[in-house]
């Protein structure tokens, strides 16, 4: 009997459009003579599935609905999260779902919950060795002097959203003129906002992930672009270079996988991860760690699947069917 698969879309941040485009792969990557699979949109107006383009409600209760062809009540036995922000990768849906013992493909809620929180994760992982950017943190409460802010981190810097993703209101900011605007637009999207120091060097990208038999770690992406730097149109718009595997050496390729896998271990990780990092000589700097990676065509992840030799509806099978084997 076939699986009823859940591929949960949405947000209710800016990154919805994102979530869109991962939705879409996601559901062409899916295995669909092994499961029954749904889009399943949630939203802050209600959640609802498409079922030939029309909507239906979805009962939140057990996460289930009514067929419309035949008013069959239908429960999920699984649902493959692709939400990115709140609240699919900081823990609520994961909440969610465990009350209601229903698996899914990423990280548990302690685990979103604490990479969601750049700042708060960078710093716990500063503790074990993983070497960060110098940052500060601003709340919506927090009192500031922009002087002192420009004196501690220095020029150019970077202002964006502490719990946001996609590049969305993130700013290089490059002189303290522009630091007030960048703080500003930065609130815009998120209630707390995280600064980091510049670190001029070579930005590449790691995924992987782990089965109760097997560990994964995929080969570097290398990102290069003409932009101030890896923005919302370098992502998503094309305006990138992306090369798989990245021109570094073989050393710092080991090394950074090295830190991949012990990342993935000190969150306490599950699914594919995705975690950033910036070379600068010969030492690796985390960028961020990514629960919820992005799927699109475009995206880093399915370029490292592919270019590891591996197939990605396998290896989506593989994270769904690890979920239901754990025991």
């Amino acid at each position: 009997m076939k699986r009823n698969i859940a591929i949960v879309w949405g947000g209710y941040s800016s990154e919805i459009i994102v979530s869109a485009k991962s939705m879409a792969s996601v559901y062409s990557f899916l295995d669909k003579e092994r499961y029954n699979i749904y889009k399943v949109k949630v939203v802050k107006e209600g959640w609802s599935i498409d079922i030939d383009e029309k909507q239906y409600p979805v009962d939140k209760n057990d996460f289930s609905f009514v067929h419309p062809s035949n008013k069959e009540k239908i429960k999920f036995d699984f649902a493959f999260i692709i939400i990115h922000g709140t609240p699919g990768e900081d823990g609520h849906l994961q909440g969610y779902f465990d009350m209601l013992d229903i698996p899914y493909s990423t990280c548990g809620m302690i685990a979103s919950s604490l990479t969601m929180n750049k700042f708060i994760c960078n710093n716990y992982l500063k503790n074990f060795g993983i070497k960060v950017a110098n940052s500060l943190y601003l709340n919506k409460g927090s009192k500031y002097n922009i002087n002192d802010i420009a004196e501690s981190l220095g020029f150019p810097m970077f202002v964006k959203p502490n719990t946001g993703g996609s590049s969305f209101a993130t700013t290089k900011v490059k002189s303290i003129d522009q630091l007030q605007k960048a703080i500003d637009i930065a609130f815009g999207e998120t209630p707390d906002v995280i600064m980091e120091s510049f670190i001029q060097g070579t930005e590449v990208t790691c995924g992987c992930y782990k089965t109760k038999d097997k560990e994964v770690v995929l080969p570097l992406t290398e990102v290069v672009t003409p932009n101030e730097f890896f923005d919302y149109n370098a992502k998503y718009e094309g305006q990138v270079e992306e090369i798989t595997p990245a021109r570094i050496s073989k050393n710092m390729t080991d090394e950074i996988q090295r830190l991949t896998r012990k990342i993935y271990g000190l969150v306490g990780a599950k699914g594919i991860i995705r975690v950033d990092y910036i070379i600068s000589g010969d030492t690796p700097y985390l960028l961020e760690v990514n629960t919820v990676p992005g799927m699109t065509q475009t995206s880093f992840i399915p370029q490292q699947i592919a270019a590891a030799g591996l197939n990605i509806t396998e290896v989506l099978t593989e994270i769904i069917e690890n979920e239901f084997n754990v025991n």
